[in-house]
């Protein structure tokens, strides 16, 4: 049996100041309590590091945490998460994601402004099951897959 993180609006490792609350994406969201310029670190996404066939076996539910780091290793957010695992999917997002040296970052690209909800594209393969998007962005594909 595996621990759960306890759910909270607790955010760590993030360089600015940011919360989670109820999102009119999905569930709960982040969002910038100050301004963040364009082209920053805003959060490093943390969890459990586990094996992808460890992931398949745990499944993958209602709703999920897991970033894949590659083909073997992903982070399951709902153990230890920063909060980063609350960031809703949006096809015009405000934050991109960037692996280096094993660590997930958030970062800004653009300047967001202090109470707008972090986002990004979660770029989820077109062969995967298709999942509605509820963005509302201007150039909304209408799913979080990504299209051909």
């Amino acid at each position: 049996m595996r621990a759960t993180k306890v759910r909270s609006d607790e955010v760590q490792a993030a360089v600015y100041k940011i919360k989670v609350r109820d999102s009119a994406i999905h569930g709960r969201g982040v969002f910038a309590l100050e301004s963040i310029p364009a082209n920053r670190k805003v959060i490093e996404y943390t969890g459990e590091r586990i094996s992808a066939k460890q992931a398949e076996k745990r499944g993958h539910g209602h709703c999920t945490y897991y970033f894949a780091l590659d083909r073997y290793w992903v982070l399951d957010g709902s153990v230890g998460g920063s909060g980063a695992e609350y960031i809703n999917h949006s096809c015009g997002p405000n934050l991109v994601s960037r692996i280096m040296k094993g660590h997930i970052l958030y970062m800004s690209l653009r300047k967001i402004r202090a109470g707008e909800e972090l986002t990004v594209d979660y770029h989820f393969s077109r062969h995967e099951e298709r999942v509605e998007c509820h963005c509302k962005s201007k150039n909304c594909r209408k799913t979080i897959n990504l299209k051909k």
